[in-house]
């Protein structure tokens, strides 16, 4: 029997509606399963961990994901699939994220979680629920697991963790992933793209769970001021990643050119991602990226914002040297960005 350790940090696919006060209030995971009775049909040990109290997803932080990816590495061995029950608003982050601090994993963490509570009657949540399980317990013929990577299930589709954002708050096709292939697809059958999906290593799991959060984030727009650009540049963070525009591009003012070149002499790190969800950072296309490379700005590649930050917060948790950690930065190491 396939063994799958469920783990439930709230989000909307746990709610239920309070009669009186017409809010949304979080149910127990029993109530869960009384609401999909397909579940006991299926050929499934579920072991299932519920965080208490739960949480809802505005409020998860690093402490939390050392939390997820400290229970996966506790129970590792006596399980063959992951599945994490997640509220979507910052489901990416937190994908995202596990995706760096499991090095080595070999078998599927999927999250997934619902627009609708699971207790309505139009609800997304029990056909994402059951059909999570189903790829988290899928397996090649030689008993590897078919999908060994962190990923996030959501409306008939499975993404790499890492390659996806929430971009719509009111439908069911709540997340994309533009620049990297969709991994699976559930119709009729399920079809499972092999070509996209990570291979599995074979090696042990290691799980690192100390991350930095001292970042910050320069976003770009016509007619930003000195004063606001030396507010993040000046700030006591280590890295900042910079929010340009189009294929990398930044204005060519002097003025601005020379504050990055001063940052980058202070040792502040600057990654350079588009503000465009779909395609990616060109460096030396243009006039102003090629000054970018000349200074020592990191190119981002078609890295989505979330996996930016993430990556940024688990490479300054392992306390590189620093010119191994810009190495590893502009480098894919678990398959988060495709150079041009």
């Amino acid at each position: 029997m396939t063994k799958i350790f469920v783990i439930y940090t709230g989000g909307t696919i746990g709610m239920i509606t309070d009669l009186s006060t017409g809010v949304l209030k979080p149910f127990t995971f029993e109530q869960i399963i009384e609401n999909v009775p397909e579940l006991r049909r299926m050929d499934y040990e579920l072991t299932v961990h519920s965080f208490n109290p739960i949480i809802d997803s505005s409020d998860v932080t690093p402490e939390i994901w050392a939390v997820l990816a400290k229970l996966i590495e506790d129970n590792y061995d006596d399980h063959d699939g992951f599945l994490v029950l997640h509220g979507s608003d910052t489901m990416a982050f937190t994908a995202s994220a596990l995706s760096f601090m499991l090095d080595g994993l070999s078998k599927p963490v999927i999250f997934t979680g619902s627009q609708l509570p699971i207790s309505e009657v139009r609800t997304d949540a029990k056909e994402n629920f059951i059909t999570a399980l189903e790829i988290a317990s899928a397996k090649l013929e030689d008993g590897r697991a078919r999908v060994p990577e962190v990923c996030i299930y959501f409306e008939n589709k499975l993404f790499r963790a890492n390659r996806t954002f929430k971009y719509n708050s009111a439908k069911f096709e709540a997340f994309r992933s533009p620049n990297y292939p969709v991994l699976v697809e559930a119709g009729v059958h399920i079809k499972y793209n092999d070509a996209a999906i990570l291979k599995s290593e074979r090696t042990k799991l290691r799980v690192h769970t100390s991350v930095s959060s001292n970042i910050g984030v320069l976003k770009l727009y016509p007619g930003i001021s000195p004063q606001i650009v030396d507010g993040v540049l000046n700030s006591d963070a280590e890295a900042i990643i910079m929010e340009a525009f189009g294929t990398g591009n930044t204005t060519t003012a002097s003025w601005f050119l020379d504050r990055l070149r001063k940052a980058i002499q202070n040792g502040k790190i600057i990654l350079d991602i588009s503000q465009c969800k779909v395609g990616s950072v060109e460096m030396g296309r243009y006039t102003t990226s090629s000054e970018l490379k000349n200074m020592g700005v990191i190119n981002g590649y078609d890295m989505t914002f979330e996996a930016a930050v993430t990556k940024l917060m688990y490479l300054l948790g392992r306390n590189y040297p620093k010119d191994r950690l810009l190495r590893r930065l502009g480098t894919s190491i678990r398959g988060e960005f495709t150079k041009n």
